[in-house]
């Protein structure tokens, strides 16, 4: 299998790469469409939270999560040299209530795990505070514990047989989701000054740990460019803003072939998007703006559902997703605030779209799925389609898309995923 460490400083590939970050099946099947519509390559990764060595909220470890993946784009048909996977805030992230000992402990067992499931991205990210650590992390302290799992992560690649991963590095790390108020105070652009300091303290860190030849696999530093959303608001990138930023990745000298990795990337415009790769962020994270456009998608269905389906035999999905959500709160009620009506508001349509982690609930999986049967059991019409899906129904009508409830929504979610292919390919 071709190396992710080719692809990315291959000049021959596009400018810049997408990371799709989820792990639902519709929306990966709509990334793999999309990938082979413009003859890209698909990076997807989990997060720490989502995969580990106990399940996480899918309910997969890391080889479980690799064999679906795989088993996906074998029945897509999607070639499997041209998919990679990667592991996104591998580090203390999920255990962050526990004593940095033991949150290292569990850490290395999952770098071990990723890394010997063949994921070939690691994001070595342990810039959170544990219980017994102070509130602010110094860099070399978070540089060291990098180190230390890059260690574990090259002995479990050694061990299993497989080419060892690239890694991303960076202490300013957006809170994964983006979770960032922007009511009261926009982020600020990472100084070049910064920047340079936290591959010098990695650098340094990697080398006492003999880690050497890993050093020439770091392919990107994280940064905030100025780029995030929270519920109801997005930033969006001005390049002016991150000159100093920009002009450092061309000339820096500590990591050659480096990178920046951008997240928190959803509900960017396009021309930010091309702005992002064209200035060096050559990696944008994706996750919530594609299950966003997946709710969009089955919203819509929901609509054509009430209109052709009697009620007694409806899914009501979006009332029992709301109902899921309100039954276990624990996904959303710390970060959704407001009165009743103001929470109902933003469980439904918010841009951090907290209800993504309740797509697999039964009850919401068991509506998810009534709700296309009952439409695939019927001849949809078309001018109800574009009432709702207007995007879809143009590709209905030239004969490019089936009328069926799946392949509407698929195809709201690849409407997000070929904006990036557009910016990456700087076309």
């Amino acid at each position: 299998m071709p190396h992710l460490l080719d692809h990315l400083r291959n000049p021959q590939h596009h400018l810049g790469l997408t990371s799709v970050c989820s792990s639902h099946e519709w929306v990966l099947r709509a990334a793999m469409a999309s990938c082979m519509e413009y003859g890209t390559a698909l990076l997807v990764e989990s997060t720490s939270n989502q995969v580990n060595q106990f399940g996480g909220y899918s309910g997969m470890t890391p080889r479980q999560f690799h064999a679906s993946v795989h088993a996906l784009a074998e029945g897509m048909g999607f070639p499997t040299q041209a998919l990679f996977l990667g592991g996104d805030h591998l580090g203390p992230n999920a255990w962050q209530n526990l004593p940095s000992a033991q949150a290292l402990e569990r850490s290395e067992q999952l770098i071990h795990d990723y890394v010997a499931a063949g994921f070939q991205k690691i994001h070595l990210d342990c810039s959170m505070s544990c219980v017994d650590d102070p509130a602010r992390l110094p860099d070399a302290v978070i540089a060291q514990r990098s180190a230390r799992l890059a260690q574990v992560a090259e002995a479990a690649a050694a061990a299993a047989g497989v080419e060892p991963p690239v890694y991303v590095i960076g202490t300013e790390v957006p809170i994964p989701g983006g979770e960032t108020s922007l009511a009261s105070a926009a982020v600020h652009v990472t100084r070049a000054v910064d920047a340079h300091q936290t591959l010098l303290v990695h650098k340094d860190a990697f080398l006492r740990y003999g880690l050497n030849e890993a050093w020439c696999r770091v392919v990107a530093l994280v940064v905030q460019p100025g780029v995030d959303f929270d519920h109801s608001h997005v930033q969006h990138y001005a390049s002016e803003a991150a000159l100093e930023l920009t002009a450092y990745i061309k000339t820096q000298t500590l990591a050659p072939g480096l990178v920046y990795e951008a997240h928190s990337t959803d509900y960017q415009t396009e021309s930010a998007l091309r702005a992002l790769v064209r200035d060096g962020f050559r990696l944008l994270k994706v996750g919530p703006a594609l299950t966003f456009a997946l709710r969009e998608g089955l919203m819509a269905l929901e609509h054509l559902e009430q209109e052709l389906v009697p009620t007694s035999q409806r899914s009501h999905l979006m009332a029992t997703l709301d109902e899921a959500m309100q039954v276990a709160p624990g996904q959303w009620n710390k970060h959704y605030v407001g009165t009743p009506g103001q929470q109902r508001l933003l469980r439904r349509f918010a841009f951090s779209d907290r209800c993504r982690y309740y797509w697999l609930e039964p009850t919401v999986k068991a509506a998810t799925l009534r709700l296309k049967a009952n439409l695939d059991a019927l001849t949809l019409p078309l001018p109800l389609i574009k009432q709702y899906l207007p995007n879809q129904a143009e590709l209905v009508l030239a004969g490019r898309l089936p009328a069926r409830a799946q392949a509407l929504v698929e195809s709201r979610i690849a409407d997000v995923l070929a904006v990036y292919a557009r910016a990456c390919a700087g076309t």
